[in-house]
C-alpha cells in the first residue's frame, strides 16, 4: 500500500491541476515571465550600472539624484560601477562619465552641444530655449553665443582689469557692511557684491541695490538648483514649487525693471541683443534671459570659487608667501593692470590647483544629438551625459591628486587632463574673463589683507552641499574669515 502510494502514476496528474488553479493561469503565468524578461533583456546594456529590474532601477537611481544632489549622486554611482557607467534620470539613459578620454571626445563633437534637464523646470526657471547657460535649443544656442563671447572677451576683458580692481577697492573700503560685531568677515557676501559689481558696470552699467539682488541671485540659483532634474509630477502640485517660482518671478521681474532702465544708457551688449530682437532674431523673453545670466553667473559661481581659495591660503602660509613675493615682484605698490596677468605664474598655479582641488563647478552636463561610439561604447542619440570632471581631476595624471600642493602644477598639464572650465564648442564663454576676474580680486585683497578662517575652520571641515555646483552650507556657522591689514603688528606677529 505505501509503495502505491509513493508511485506517481497512483495519481491523476492531469485531474488534479484544475482543483489547484484554473487551466487558463499556467499559460498566462509563463507568458508574463517571458514578457518581464523580454523587457528586463531589452533595457539591459553593455555599460555598466544598476539592473533595470522591472523598472524599479530607473527609478531609484532618478530618486538618488534627487535626494543626495547631482554631484554627490555621479560620485557615489562612478565609485560604484566604474569611470562610465549607466543610470536613468526622468526615465532617460543617463552615462556619467569620469575618464580623460571620453570627456575630450564628447567636449570636442559639436553634436554634443545640448544639455539636458526637466523642461517644466527649465520653463519655471526661464531656461528652456532661451538665455545661453543651459539653453537646450542647439539652433537658438549658436545664435545667442556669440554675443556673450563676444562681450566677455575682447576690449571687454582689457577693459575688466580696471573696472574688477575698482570694485574690489570700494567693498574692502566699507569692509564693515559685511563684518558682524565680532569683527568676522561674510566672506561670500563680500565676494558676491563685488561680482555683481564689475558684472553691472562692464554690461549695464545702472545704479543698483547689491544686498537686495545678491539676495535674489541665490534665491533664484537655489530654485534653479531644485527644480532642473524634477520629475514633472512635482509641477502638477503647486505647493510643491510655489516658493521656488516666487523666487524665479522676483529676479526676472528685477531684470526687466534694469532692462528699462538700461534703455537711458548707451550700452554695447545689450544693444546688440535688442537689434537682434527688432529683427524677429529673438524674442523679448530671450533677451531678458541674456541679461539675467549674464548678472548671476559671475556671483553665483565665482564667488564661491574665490572663497574656497582664500580658505586655502590660509591654511596654506607657505604658498601665501609664494604668492606674495611674486606679487611684490611683478606688482610692487600699484594696482595690477591688463599687462601684469600673464606674468602672474605662481598666482595662476595657485587658482588652478584650488580649482582641481576643491571645483565648485564639477560636472557638466550634455546630451548626444546624434549615434555615437566613445571608448568602445556605444551612444544612442538622445542619452544625457554627466561628465563628472571634479572625479576625473582626482583619478588621471597628477602626481599628488589627493592633496592640495602647488607640485601638481609645476609642469604644463595638458589640457584633456584639465577642464576646470571645459573647452570645445560650448565651453564656458567667460573662461578667460573668470581667470582674470580671479586673478585681480586675489591680487587686490592679498596685498591689502592676511586672511585667517575661524578657530577649528578649514576648507575639509566646513559642511558642503553638492548638487548642480558644490556650495558650502550656509545655514552653519564659521563660514566666516577674519581680515588682518597688512604692515600691521598684528599681521607681522601672524
Amino acid at each position: 500500500m505505501i509503495l502505491e502510494m509513493l508511485n506517481p502514476m497512483h495519481y491523476n496528474l492531469t485531474g488534479m491541476v484544475p482543483e489547484a488553479m484554473p487551466a487558463a493561469t499556467m499559460p498566462i503565468l509563463l507568458l508574463t515571465c517571458f514578457l518581464l524578461l523580454v523587457w528586463s533583456y531589452e533595457d539591459t546594456s553593455l555599460i555598466p550600472g544598476p539592473g533595470y529590474c522591472m523598472g524599479i532601477g530607473p527609478l531609484l537611481s532618478h530618486g538618488r539624484f534627487l535626494w543626495m544632489g547631482i554631484g554627490s549622486a555621479c560620485n557615489y554611482y562612478n565609485k560604484m560601477y566604474g569611470e562610465f557607467m549607466r543610470v536613468w534620470i526622468c526615465g532617460e539613459e543617463t552615462l556619467i562619465i569620469s575618464k580623460s578620454s571620453s570627456m575630450f571626445h564628447i567636449m570636442k563633437h559639436s553634436h554634443y552641444i545640448s544639455r539636458f534637464g526637466s523642461k517644466l523646470g527649465l520653463q519655471c526657471i526661464g531656461m528652456h530655449e532661451n538665455g545661453v547657460i543651459f539653453n537646450n535649443n542647439p539652433a537658438l544656442w549658436k545664435a545667442i553665443r556669440p554675443f556673450f563671447t563676444k562681450a566677455l572677451s575682447g576690449p571687454g576683458l582689457v577693459r575688466m582689469v580696471a573696472v574688477c580692481v575698482n570694485s574690489t577697492v570700494i567693498h574692502l573700503d566699507k569692509l564693515e557692511d559685511v563684518t558682524n560685531e565680532l569683527g568676522y568677515v561674510n566672506v561670500l557676501n563680500l565676494m558676491r557684491r563685488i561680482m555683481l559689481d564689475t558684472s553691472n558696470v562692464l554690461f549695464l552699467g545702472i545704479p543698483l541695490d547689491e544686498n537686495a539682488i545678491v539676495v535674489k541671485i541665490q534665491s533664484y540659483f537655489d530654485a534653479w538648483q531644485a527644480l532642473l532634474l524634477k520629475p514633472d509630477i512635482f509641477f502638477k502640485i503647486s505647493w510643491l514649487y510655489k516658493k521656488y517660482e516666487k523666487s524665479v518671478v522676483n529676479l526676472i521681474l528685477l531684470s526687466s525693471a534694469l532692462i528699462f532702465t538700461v534703455w537711458f544708457f548707451v550700452f554695447c551688449f545689450f544693444s546688440t541683443l535688442c537689434i537682434f530682437q527688432g529683427r524677429g532674431d529673438l524674442t523679448g523673453e530671450n533677451v531678458n534671459q541674456c541679461i539675467l545670466e549674464m548678472l548671476i553667473a559671475a556671483p553665483d559661481t565665482l564667488s564661491v570659487t574665490v572663497y574656497f581659495m582664500l580658505l586655502l591660503i590660509a591654511k596654506h602660509p607657505k604658498v601665501e608667501e609664494a604668492v606674495m613675493k611674486e606679487i611684490q615682484t611683478v606688482i610692487g605698490e600699484r594696482d595690477i593692470k591688463i599687462g601684469d596677468v600673464q606674468k602672474l605664474k605662481v598666482v595662476e598655479s595657485f587658482i588652478y590647483e584650488s580649482m582641481r582641488y576643491q571645483p565648485v563647478v564639477d560636472l557638466v552636463m550634455r546630451k548626444a544629438l546624434q549615434d555615437d561610439v566613445i571608448d568602445g561604447y556605444p551612444v544612442k542619440r538622445g542619452t544625457n551625459i554627466i561628465l563628472n570632471i571634479g572625479r576625473m581631476h582626482r583619478l588621471e595624471f597628477f602626481p599628488k591628486p589627493n592633496e592640495f600642493t602647488l607640485e601638481n602644477f609645476a609642469k604644463n598639464v595638458p589640457h584633456r587632463y584639465f577642464q576646470p572650465f571645459g573647452f570645445g564648442p560650448r565651453g564656458c564663454a567667460g573662461k578667460y574673463i573668470a581667470m582674470v576676474m580671479m586673478k585681480v580680486i586675489l591680487v587686490t585683497v592679498l596685498r591689502r589683507f592676511h586672511v585667517q578662517t575661524l578657530t577649528g575652520c578649514c576648507l575639509e571641515r566646513i559642511q558642503k552641499k553638492n548638487d548642480l555646483s558644490l556650495h558650502p552650507d550656509e545655514t552653519r556657522d564659521f563660514l566666516e574669515m577674519i581680515f588682518i591689514p597688512r604692515n600691521t603688528e598684528k599681521c607681522q606677529e601672524q
